[in-house]
Formats: structure tokens, sequence, C-alpha cells
């Protein structure tokens, strides 16, 4: 299982050509494709495809389980004290990652620092 974030998904659904695209279709392919709830929310909220919602129904979810929330917080705070940027949306997909134990495909940089400090896996 690997998991997509917004940045290589907008990629994905716009035919770009890239590593991180052809590694998202692979795992798309092999059913190993899933998605942290806040990238739904992403991908909705600047898309008017109407066949999008269709394609999310078939990609896993990684939903939140007992003390989510709580580990977030501690890790954006943590990231935070050194001095990195950590926005909300970047810790909650990290957070889902770290949670299912799967790497994250993205173009953001920010996610480095998640996964210096925190062990994000990065595909």
């Amino acid at each position: 299982m690997i998991a997509a974030d917004t940045s290589s998904l907008v990629a994905f659904l716009s035919g770009e050509t890239a590593g991180d695209v052809e590694q998202l279709a692979a795992a798309a392919a092999a059913g190993q494709l899933a998605i942290p709830p806040v990238v739904i929310t992403e991908i909705l909220s600047g898309s008017d495809a109407a066949d999008l919602a269709a394609i999310l129904e078939r990609i896993f979810v990684l939903e939140a389980g007992e003390g989510y929330w709580q580990r977030c917080g501690h890790n954006r705070r943590l990231l935070r004290k050194k001095g990195h940027k950590a926005k909300v949306a970047d810790s909650l997909i990290a957070q889902s990652c770290l949670d299912h134990d799967v790497a994250l495909i993205t173009r953001d940089a920010d996610f480095r620092h998640f996964a210096r400090h925190c062990g994000l896996k990065l595909a």
C-alpha cells in the first residue's frame, strides 16, 4: 500500500508525466493506492469533475484511528518547535500515513520535515 498526496494526485488526474505520477499509476493499477481523508477534501475542493467522486470511491481511504488527533498535534508541535513549516493539512496527511505505516507519494517538499523528525516514509 502507498498513499498519494494532493500534489501528485492532481498531476496524475491532469495527465502529467513524471516519476511520482508513474508511481501513483502503478499503485492504482495494482490496487495498492490509498489516500488520507484530507486529500479527498482538497481534491474535491479544487475540481468540478463529475467523475472525480467515482474515481475517489475506488481508492482505499486511510481512516483515522484512536489517538490520531493527539499524535497529529504532537508531531506538528514538534516540527514547529524545530522551526519548520507544518501546515495543518500536511500534518493530517502525514499522520494518516504514519498511523497506517504507508509511504507517501508527493511533490510537496514540506513533507521532508515529517520524514526527518517524525518517521514519515516518502516514496
